[in-house]
């Protein structure tokens, strides 16, 4: 029963299915009311193929309109022949563009929060602009509220704005419950000995990109937290400081500070960047949340404004000479403490030579003229001028030469490697200057005295191999496969440096050696990434520091990482991660984290992933030296979808 004219029609024990977004009504009786409107009685809905879904919702009276929404009456979920969930009336979204409706909740139980359950509703506003609003339930503190906006602006400026909110049942005043326990115990954490006696719990942030006249951006970045408890209370989750971290970075570029620093960074920049020059200006605010939540005098130092202005290494007209230029603004300003005006240029000047192919040399010095003036203020403890200025200059010689040579070989594709030596020598002078009297805001106030000799050798390997590429099938009745240009691939890098003190051996210091620094790449294929350092002190014949971390993975998409880091008499932690895809779409997770020198564990999960056709299950188990807790979420395609990774720790590979 259909009319082509009137895009109306009924279908009886039929199927409609809406290709877009994968979505079959199954129905008694489906008629087609208009261009993009349906009616049906007695019915299923589902994404999942098959005569026999995974999950499906049945109803008695749907209502669809494309584009729109969905309207059914007593509905009810199934999983495969077992029903899950009744409602008698259901509103579901079916746009084939972005659509508002409930994503997927996050259930879960913690040791600290008891019972969890988290439900987002994304709220598609238009093309340019979403909002996501998140009720997080805790059986033991209560309800925390949040909201995220994300927009784009008509000049592709992009920015994102979250909020979340919890009137927090526990506190951390330092009491004793009946049983004598201190709150701290229970509610705080070992990191710091500070209490948290608040109840109101937010944390607001924003990121924003935007494109100004004459090629000039501007980013604003803002991070304002309760206290210092929060970021580490509430670090996993949909609105915990790991996903918004990752989001930043993905987003714009740049993330957070960690989620155990009280002090957070807020900042406003405006910059513009030239062929040779760049120019920067920005307000940057230090929130030390825990001078802030106790009011008391905060001498956490503050840079309103910073400008600055560079220009690249370039040759100064035709001639023989380069320079380069680093000149800032700045007015420091904090509650208790110095504060005041710095001014500092800082051009370089180079002369570099090539001695044929063997040797370069390249000699320069840096001239620096510094001035300040310093605020008087009634609680100022500064006892010097308030107007000073420095000269200072300092000379470098860098010395060095690229030897190399290629080596043939037969591995698979590789017919060549290349092997890359590069000794250097660097010498670098700075004259000793009494700067007690000058105010102290960062390192460019107080720059030490140095006669140092560095000298290090670089050693890079670079593959050559050929690929062959297919042709177009006229091609390939000419000739079977062609090679394509050489492939170059660095794949390994080790180097070695050392300093020598030149003013402590002129001062009979026994030590005038620095420890010995090692690094090491290993990139042998995108499924095998190696990094390493080290530091051996030669006086005491054994190593100081070791940090290495390998990184390996499969065409499946298995993966394996593992870190140790060390260092002397300080920290000594182990670190991995495993994902495993197992079989029946079934994948499996894990991460483990210890304190060696302690002696204690400082993090483990395990987690299961099922990926089906048309839903999806991840469940996972997190146990913390100040938490235990267990979180699952389900996702049906079609309905409040989420998305569902696996994150670990990687390496940046250094090569190109």
């Amino acid at each position: 029963e259909l009319d082509l004219k009137t895009e109306t029609g009924t279908i009886h024990d039929g199927t409609l299915f809406l290709k877009e977004n994968h979505f079959y009504i199954r129905g008694e009786k489906i008629q087609k009311t208009g261009e993009s409107t349906y009616i049906a009685e007695n019915v299923s809905i589902s994404t999942c193929d098959g005569q026999a879904p995974d999950w499906k919702i049945t109803g008695r009276n749907l209502q669809v309109t494309i584009e729109g929404y969905g309207t059914l009456t007593h509905a009810a979920l199934w999983a495969k022949k077992l029903p899950v969930l009744y409602t008698p009336y259901l509103v579901f979204p079916v746009k084939l563009k972005r659509q508002s409706g409930f994503l997927a909740p996050q259930i879960g139980f913690s040791d600290r929060k008891g019972f969890e359950y988290i439900q987002p509703f994304f709220w598609a506003i238009s093309d340019s602009a979403d909002a996501t609003f998140y009720l997080h339930h805790m059986e033991d503190r209560g309800e925390k509220i949040g909201a995220e906006y994300r927009y784009i602006l008509k000049d592709l400026s992009t920015g994102t704005v979250m909020y979340d909110f919890l009137d927090d049942r526990k506190v951390d005043d330092g009491s004793l419950d009946g049983a004598g326990e201190s709150s701290s115990i229970k509610w705080g954490y070992e990191d710091d000995d500070v209490l948290r006696p608040n109840s109101d719990r937010y944390w607001f942030r924003m990121k924003h990109d935007q494109n100004l006249p004459y090629n000039f951006t501007a980013k604003l970045d803002l991070d304002i937290v309760s206290d210092q408890d929060y970021l580490t209370e509430f670090k996993t989750g949909y609105t915990g400081f790991d996903e918004t971290n990752t989001y930043f970075l993905d987003t714009f570029g740049r993330g957070l500070d960690d989620y155990n620093d009280s002090t957070r960074v807020n900042r406003l920049n405006i910059n513009r960047i030239w062929p040779n020059f760049s120019l920067n200006a920005e307000t940057l605010w230090n929130d030390n949340v825990i001078y802030r939540r106790q009011e008391t005098s905060d001498p956490t130092l503050q840079q309103l404004p910073y400008i600055g202005l560079g220009a690249s290494k370039q040759p100064i007209r035709e001639g023989p000479f380069f320079y380069d230029l680093n000149t800032s603004y700045t007015y420091f300003y904090r509650e208790e403490g110095s504060k005041g005006h710095r001014g500092d240029i800082y051009p370089r000047f180079y002369l570099p030579y090539k001695l044929k192919n063997y040797l370069a040399i390249e000699p320069s010095i840096g001239v620096r003229a510094t001035t300040w003036y310093t605020d008087p203020d009634e609680t100022d403890t500064w006892e010097g001028d308030r107007f000073d200025q420095r000269g200072l200059y300092d000379v470098k010689i860098d010395l060095s030469s690229d030897l190399n040579k290629v080596f043939a070989v037969k591995f698979r594709e590789t017919d060549r490697i290349k092997h890359a030596l590069r000794p250097q020598v660097v010498y670098e002078y700075i004259p000793h200057i009494d700067q007690d009297q000058f105010p102290s805001y960062d390192s460019i106030d107080q720059i030490a005295e140095k006669n140092l000799l560095t000298y290090s050798l670089t050693n890079l390997f670079t593959s050559r191999s050929k690929k062959m590429i297919d042709q177009t099938q006229t091609d390939l009745d000419k000739q079977d496969s062609v090679p394509s240009p050489y492939l170059y691939h660095q794949f390994s890098r080790l180097k070695l440096e050392q300093s020598y003190d030149i003013n402590k051996a002129n001062d009979n210091d026994p030590e005038p050696f620095s420890a010995i620094l090692g690094e090491f790449d290993l990139a042998l294929s995108k499924y095998f990434l190696l990094q390493a350092d080290t530091s051996w002190s030669p006086y005491e014949s054994e190593f100081l520091t070791h940090n290495i971390a390998a990184s390996f993975s499969d065409s499946r998409g298995d993966r394996l990482f593992v870190e140790h880091r060390y260092a002397q008499a300080e920290s000594e932690t182990i670190y991995t991660d495993l994902t495993v895809n197992l079989a029946y779409n079934f994948s499996a997770y894990a991460d483990y984290e210890r304190n060696i020198l302690d002696g204690k564990k400082i993090h483990s999960s395990l987690g299961f992933i099922y990926n089906a056709q048309c839903w999806s299950f991840n469940v996972r188990y997190i146990d913390e030296e100040a938490d235990r807790k267990f979180e699952f979420i389900i996702s049906l395609r079609g309905l409040g979808e989420a998305g569902t990774s696996i994150a670990g720790r990687t390496i940046e590979t250094p090569f190109k």
